[in-house]
């Protein structure tokens, strides 16, 4: 599929203002592109980098279609947006991503089942409507499993980890309240991401494997390249899944590889993520270049060159608190700071990235630093 190219002038919409708004924002205009950005926080970060500000929620789509009529083209930075509304505005004015990718990754079950039946290899999981059918997934997967809502959720929203009958009340709860899916719980070696850029003509562009962990399922660390030796298994779980979903811009996929060394997909993320955030300084395009590059319909680069390993730490409120006063002190700390006008301790306010030409050693280091600090 080929887009019509966006000039220099014309205008970008976003629907979302948090940080990954933000960034695609910058990218965006330093390629000479205007930005209108749509959001329910009047002090949400885009709104300061964005040359227009739509203040709406996001299910207003009378503010939807303004912003429709503002743009040039429209992309979004989350994908907890009405798949239904998506799709109307999909069909008056000019949305490349379109609506499938939200539609099938919106619901878990459909996701996961889509992923299943295109030969992704994924954990075994089992649809749960009711509490009836919970007691049956405690006879079949065993424990420990997961249990995911099947809407919403992110940043480990919405998740239960079960490791015996003393917590099914809470799981009978959580069921009661909308249906859910169960997971089987892998012993995990490492958790790897992969991001890519889709564009014009069929044009796939792949950054770096990214090693990640996870603490109180919120991304904590990001080691690039990843140490284990599971990319070009990677992509080719990712071409399976780009054949079954449409996607345009930058998207990541999330595995899990257990201790047998079996990569597992776990979950996709149809917009830049919080994992390739490192790309800022160590490629020589970042994940937002390549996105607004593929929504305003010009090439892709035939390749992404990583110019130095890295470490990408989040920033959380409590780690701001705690580490704001040394960052004078270490110019060779790339700190970006979202503007979030409220600081709370596990709220995510920024990352920083470290080029090194030895992540292991650097990892230690931030790890020293990190886990010293006053919780």
């Amino acid at each position: 599929m080929t887009f019509n190219k966006l000039k220099i002038g014309q205008t970008i919409g976003i629907i979302g203002g948090g940080q990954l708004g933000k960034m695609m924002a910058q990218s965006a205009q330093k390629m000479g592109f205007r930005v209108v950005v749509l959001d329910p926080d009047e002090t949400c970060p885009c709104q300061y980098v964005a040359h227009q500000f739509i203040h709406a929620a996001y299910d207003d789509m009378e503010a939807l279609e303004r912003l429709g009529q503002m743009s040039d083209v429209i992309t979004y930075e989350f994908e907890n947006i009405d798949a239904q509304q998506l799709k109307i505005l999909t069909h008056s004015y000019h949305v490349p991503q379109g609506d499938q990718a939200i539609t099938l990754l919106q619901d878990r079950l459909t996701e996961k089942t889509s992923l299943r039946d295109a030969g992704v290899k994924v954990v075994p999981f089992k649809h749960v409507p009711n509490v009836e059918a919970l007691n049956d997934v405690v006879a079949s997967l065993g424990y420990p499993f997961i249990l995911k809502t099947r809407f919403g959720g992110y940043d480990g929203k919405g998740q239960l980890l079960l490791r015996s009958n003393a917590d099914l009340d809470e799981a009978y709860s959580l069921v009661k309240k909308q249906e859910c899916v169960a997971e089987q719980f892998l012993t995990l070696e490492r958790e790897v991401s992969l991001t890519a850029t889709a564009g014009n003509n069929d044009q796939i562009v792949y950054f770096p494997l990214q090693e990640n962990e996870h603490r109180d399922q919120i991304l904590f660390k990001t080691i690039v390249p990843s140490r284990v030796d599971q990319a070009m298994a990677a992509r080719k779980e990712v071409e399976k899944i780009t054949q079954t979903i449409h996607f345009v811009g930058t998207f990541t996929v999330e595995f899990f590889i257990d201790k047998m060394g079996e990569l597992y997909v776990n979950e996709i993320a149809p917009r830049p993520h919080n994992s390739g955030h490192y790309s800022i300084e160590a490629c020589d395009y970042s994940q937002f270049d390549t996105h607004i590059l593929a929504v305003a319909g010009h090439d892709l680069p035939k390749r992404i060159e990583l110019l130095k390993p890295a470490v990408m730490m989040n920033l959380l409120g409590r780690d701001l608190d705690a580490l704001e006063s040394q960052f004078d002190a270490h110019p060779e700390w790339h700190v970006h700071i979202y503007g979030k006008e409220t600081r709370k301790p596990a709220r995510k306010m920024g990352h920083m990235t470290i080029l090194t030409d030895d992540t292991t050693e650097t990892e230690q280091a931030m790890l020293t630093l990190f886990e010293g600090r006053n919780d």
